[in-house]
């Protein structure tokens, strides 16, 4: 094991030397753009700027990414998506997409504010996502493994038919080839307009995770900010092992409507992580900056 963490190590220096080569590209841009004469000098884009949720420290995005989205002053994780989490985490950010070409379809006509087929219909068209949920395979450290993350963007990460399918699928995929599975959860719970349909997928998806035990493979679940509803009644908190980012909101129902429904003061902290892994809900939690190192070392521990 010893042997394979120094070629980590290697694979990692590697991957630092060449983000630092894409940072001295960035600040040569951007003094060019200040040898530019004001004429010539565009508005300021947008999103150069990030102000954090939780201190209100503001910095570069560029800067901000470097940082793995983490607060530099307050350690605060900002909330991000499946993209910036296959960055972090895959080697050389190569990865193979799988079961991408799966849409959600209005089995019900719903309508709230809008037809829920007009609300896929302009998410589908100002992002690049087909659902609330991407699977995606490739190598930590060398290792291979199955990574599913949910991106809160589309109806804030909720659980429907195809999210419960594309986490099926990507068990029978696991246990085809042999492979860890791993989920990162960001969710508000399940989707309404889906109804029964979204409601099934709680059943579906644990009943899956107990075939994956069969096969005698691993399932780590990630919680990150937020995990509610649906997803932590289900296979969010079902993993062999359950770890969680720091500072992650992770409940059933949100604190707010437990205070009203109890009339009572909730405790301090109550359900961030810190406070679920005092209590027993989770293994441990664990830094973003040291996730890739992390899961590398779960994956030998438990092919050993």
């Amino acid at each position: 094991m010893k042997k394979e963490e120094e070629d980590f190590d290697a694979k990692l220096t590697g991957e630092k030397e060449k983000q630092e080569e894409a940072k001295q590209r960035w600040f040569k841009r951007i003094k060019k753009g200040i040898l530019t004469t004001t004429s010539e000098k565009k508005e300021t884009p947008e999103g150069l700027w990030t102000k954090c949720p939780e201190c209100n420290f503001i910095t570069t995005s560029a800067d901000l990414r470097e940082n793995l989205f983490v607060c530099p002053k307050c350690d605060h994780h900002h909330r991000i998506g499946s993209e910036e989490y296959y960055e972090i985490i895959f080697d050389n950010q190569e990865y193979e997409e799988l079961f991408d070409n799966i849409r959600s379809k209005d089995f019900l006509g719903f309508t709230d504010l809008k037809p829920y087929g007009k609300r896929l219909e302009d998410i589908w068209e100002k992002t690049d996502l087909t659902d609330s949920m991407r699977v995606a395979v490739g190598n930590v450290g060398g290792k291979e493994i199955v990574l599913a993350c949910m991106d809160f963007e589309f109806i804030g990460g909720s659980l429907g038919s195809v999210m419960g399918e594309k986490f099926s699928r990507a068990v029978d995929y696991c246990i085809e080839h042999r492979l860890p599975y791993m989920v990162i959860s960001k969710s508000g719970g399940a989707r309404m307009m889906e109804s029964a349909f979204s409601l099934m997928q709680l059943a579906k998806t644990s009943g899956k995770l107990s075939q994956l035990t069969d096969a005698g493979l691993p399932y780590i679940s990630m919680l990150t900010d937020p995990t509610f509803g649906g997803i932590s009644a289900s296979f969010g908190m079902l993993g062999d092992l359950n770890i969680a980012e720091p500072g992650a909101l992770i409940g059933f129902a949100g604190p707010r409507v437990i205070k009203e429904t109890i009339k009572k003061d909730l405790p301090p902290g109550f359900q961030r992580s810190e406070f679920l892994l005092e209590h027993g809900f989770l293994d441990f939690i664990v830094h973003r900056k040291e996730l890739k190192y992390k899961i590398f070392q779960l994956v030998l521990l438990f092919q050993s």
